[in-house]
């Protein structure tokens, strides 16, 4: 594993979001089956978590699962279920021995009991550690969460604890899953397409965007690097004008 390290670029993201596409094609490419491409891609997740860490980035989302998966071929789904469980067990003690905290959000009910409960005691295992933040997004879906962040204001309004005019953008927000957590600066998406996947749809409002032509396996060290330096060299104006962020930062 690489351990060289670099110049941390002067600008870093405080939330990096990543959607891990292309492990079936890196699998097919090699004459594989597809889950061969999602152990592969677990090496990519130690790189990019190292290098998030290393340049001080302060929560990394991963889109591991999203709610629309379900339906793949059954046994390629059973095959991620037996694959998540095992790196939940695995790798726990280690994100606690490093400081990182791990988050699981999304929807659990579909998941096997087992599954939860291993779900649960990794995040207990992790819940001290104030390093870093890391979000497995797991049978997760924007829509979903959007929705869940309805249904929760919906409830406050019909027990008389809340009017509508009062809900808000920000309240909204609050109340998504991600809610007490800064939203991210830089989406990455591997593997060639140029979409957002019903991921973080609320959240990604103002983020950069940023796609890797890379399959998710082959996205390593260098690679995660070169997105954040890419997103070093970018202008963020969320509706403002060049002049005005000039301006801003010269006082």
């Amino acid at each position: 594993m690489e351990k060289t390290k670099q110049t941390v670029p002067s600008v870093v993201p405080r939330h990096v979001a990543i959607i891990m596409d292309g492990n079936n094609r890196w699998a097919k490419k090699r004459f594989m089956p597809g889950v061969a491409g999602h152990k592969a891609g677990v090496d990519a997740v130690r790189a990019v978590i190292e290098v998030c860490a290393e340049a001080k980035v302060e929560v990394l989302t991963l889109f591991a699962f999203s709610s629309e998966n379900w339906q793949r071929p059954a046994e390629e789904v059973s095959a991620l279920m037996d694959l998540f469980f095992k790196a939940l067990r695995r790798e726990a003690k280690r994100l606690n021995d490093n400081n990182i905290s791990l988050r699981i959000i999304g929807d659990r009910s579909r998941f096997h009991p087992e599954l939860q409960a291993a779900m649960r005691e990794a995040e207990a295992i992790t819940a001290g550690a104030n390093r870093f933040v890391l979000q497995i997004a797991a049978n997760y879906g924007g829509q979903w969460d959007i929705a869940q962040a309805a249904q929760r204001l919906a409830r406050e309004v019909q027990a008389g604890h809340l009017r509508p005019e009062d809900i808000t953008p920000e309240l909204l927000q609050t109340c998504l899953v991600t809610g007490d957590l800064p939203l991210p600066d830089l989406c990455i998406r591997t593997g060639g397409e140029h979409r957002i996947s019903n991921f973080l749809l609320w959240q990604l409002a103002y983020t950069e965007l940023y796609f890797s032509d890379l399959f998710w396996p082959d996205f390593k060290h260098d690679a995660m690097r070169n997105a954040l330096a890419d997103f070093a060299s970018r202008q963020r104006r969320f509706g403002k004008t060049s002049e005005q962020i000039e301006a801003g930062a010269r006082v």
